[in-house]
């Protein structure tokens, strides 16, 4: 068993070494009233044009299957009204890089939410018309059971590494790998610049960098994660652990991270310069941020 898990946990650094893909699940909004949510059911589903499958596996397509997807939402449950303050459906996109098989991530992200939303409504649609192939997932807030849904961002990096284990359950290599640790320090492009690059809207690039204090610290402390790995392989015995610890060298120097930070000579703060409070556990002395993709 130990030598099972061992051998899954080197799998995983060998893919983020040789900077496999990243899954992206982001959630790009939802409706706050009943109003809001037939009307992205006709966005994503191109107004009927695109099949839409539900959580009972059922696909349909045309502007009936909306009207009647939008009945069921409306009277299964506890009545939504027209308007609302409080969100009652999120949007969910679920993507990977141009040239993956669009069919099989579709596939996989009905897989993802059988396991990750049991229990509650919701409808998905395959997107290949764009750059990136890519499932919009619509969920009703509120499950049969009446717990409410309400992703943070600890949910999203779950739902990140679901999907891409359900992707290489049919044979997509994808890997769902945090930013800290893959030694990035960009934030990710929000949707309306993602939509305007894929449509040719958008002419200038425009990239922002992660600051302050918490965001580098947890970039030197994947540094030092890393350096502990580096370290047991290089002196372990198993085939191959010379070679991967040289690897794992080799892509740290090579991170965005590390040749933005040390290649402008700054210091990356160590652990014994931290303040007590950032020796907090996750979430304790730090600002809460909204969920957003970790890529």
């Amino acid at each position: 068993m130990l030598r099972r898990k061992a051998a899954v946990i080197r799998k995983r650094i060998e893919a983020t070494v040789r900077r496999a893909q990243q899954v992206v699940v982001k959630v790009t909004g939802g409706g706050r009233g009943m109003a809001a949510i037939p009307a992205h059911f006709r966005y994503i589903s191109k107004n009927g044009k695109l099949e839409i499958e539900d959580d009972r596996e059922v696909v349909r397509i045309g502007k009936e299957a909306v009207r009647d997807l939008t009945d069921q939402w409306r009277y299964g449950g506890s009545l939504v009204p027209e308007e609302g303050h409080r969100r009652e459906a999120f949007n969910i996109m679920l993507s990977m890089p141009a040239g993956t098989n669009a069919t099989l991530l579709q596939k996989a992200a009905c897989e993802f939410a059988q396991t990750e939303l049991a229990g509650h409504r919701y409808v998905t649609v395959l997107h290949e018309h764009q750059a990136n192939p890519h499932v919009h997932l619509s969920v009703r807030a509120e499950a049969a059971s009446g717990k409410r849904l309400n992703p943070r961002k600890a949910d999203l990096q779950r739902w990140r590494e679901t999907f891409a284990e359900k992707l290489r359950g049919w044979g997509i290599e994808a890997e769902a790998t945090r930013q800290a640790s893959r030694g990035e320090s960009r934030n990710s492009e929000p949707l309306w610049r993602i939509k305007a690059k894929e449509e040719g809207r958008l002419r200038a690039a425009s990239v922002t960098i992660k600051a302050g204090r918490a965001a580098t610290l947890s970039r030197a402390d994947a540094r030092v994660s890393w350096a502990h790995i580096m370290k047991a392989l290089a002196a372990s015995e198993v085939a191959g652990g010379h070679e991967l610890a040289e690897r794992i060298a080799s892509f740290v120097r090579g991170t965005t991270f590390v040749r933005e930070q040390f290649g402008q000579g700054s210091k990356v703060p160590s652990r014994q310069d931290r303040s007590p409070s950032e020796h907090s556990p996750p979430g304790v002395g730090r600002s809460r941020s909204s969920p957003e993709v970790d890529r």
